[in-house]
């Protein structure tokens, strides 16, 4: 039904229904399955990442390498202290961006959007905006769909796999799925989630892949945290009617042809950027008794 973001946009303007909309009458063509077995597979995936925030947020989570654990449960200690620089949205967001992918760290159970060191983003920006929007359950399901159209364009027009593209790829594409998605869940037009979606992935162009000690932790789970804030400021300036000069389209373009660019070193190979700094070749010895770069 749509190959790229400008034929998503103008299926759902031409129909007067919402992207997710959009998103689910082509799963419906493409699986031929039912509406309700779509809809059932959808509220599963939101429920495994409701889980998976819930405990992030409450438990102290720690993964086997201790590389990381705990930094969502200090965001929201944080928060009830009430003397935050930024938004209660914006922290509480990335605070559950963080959740998630510390579960994920700790090798618990995760829904990969659209991949698992990409995980946080959209449930993140998702649960943060519960107590603000307060969605209903088929306005989450829908916010799943939204941002999978997206997701949908991205992985088939350009990449959403680290080793093949970098950080934008992965963080960088569930930065503009999550952007896209809010600007829907907060009422906002095909149009203005197409821009919020161009305006967050240009902001993540050419980030790097450099897994410390080549796991999905350092820097993964912070980067996560800051794009689910930019997918919030994102998805805010495209409700304002500011518009992103590149089309949304030439923007997934360039984020593909950065990454067919870009260095081996910096394709989640471990071999540069932050894992070859002192002190990630550091953990990297810690964790496996000898750099990986020396073995």
């Amino acid at each position: 039904m749509f190959r790229n973001v400008a034929e998503l946009v103008e299926l759902a303007e031409s129909q007067a229904i919402p992207i997710s909309e959009v998103m689910i009458r082509q799963e419906i063509e493409v699986t031929e399955r039912s509406r309700e077995a779509i809809i059932e597979q959808m509220e599963n995936h939101l429920d495994v990442m409701e889980k998976a925030v819930r405990r992030g947020i409450t438990e102290q989570v720690r993964s086997v390498s201790g590389l990381t654990g705990g930094d969502a449960v200090l965001l929201q200690d944080y928060l009830k202290k009430g003397n935050y620089l930024s938004s209660e949205t914006v922290l509480d967001a990335v605070s559950k961006a963080v959740a998630t992918n510390e579960v994920n760290a700790a090798m618990g159970t995760i829904c990969a959007t659209p991949t698992a060191g990409a995980s946080g983003v959209v449930p993140g920006v998702l649960f943060g905006m519960e107590k603000r929007l307060s969605p209903t359950k088929e306005q989450k399901v829908r916010f799943l769909f939204t941002s999978g159209a997206f997701g949908f364009v991205v992985a088939n027009n350009a990449s959403i796999s680290g080793a093949a593209g970098g950080c934008q790829a992965e963080v960088g594409s569930a930065t503009g799925m999550a952007a896209a998605a809010l600007v829907e869940l907060a009422g906002g037009t095909p149009s203005q989630s197409a821009e919020a979606m161009a305006i967050a992935l240009k902001n993540m162009l050419g980030l790097v892949c450099d897994p410390v000690a080549g796991l999905v932790e350092v820097p993964c789970v912070k980067r996560n945290a800051i794009g689910a804030s930019i997918a919030i400021t994102a998805a805010d300036m495209a409700l304002a009617g500011i518009q992103s000069r590149i089309p949304t389209d030439e923007v997934i373009d360039a984020m593909y042809k950065i990454g067919q660019a870009m260095p081996v070193a910096y394709k989640e190979t471990a071999q540069g950027g932050l894992a070859a700094t002192p002190k990630g070749r550091e953990l990297e010895a810690k964790i496996f008794g000898v750099a990986l770069d020396k073995k």
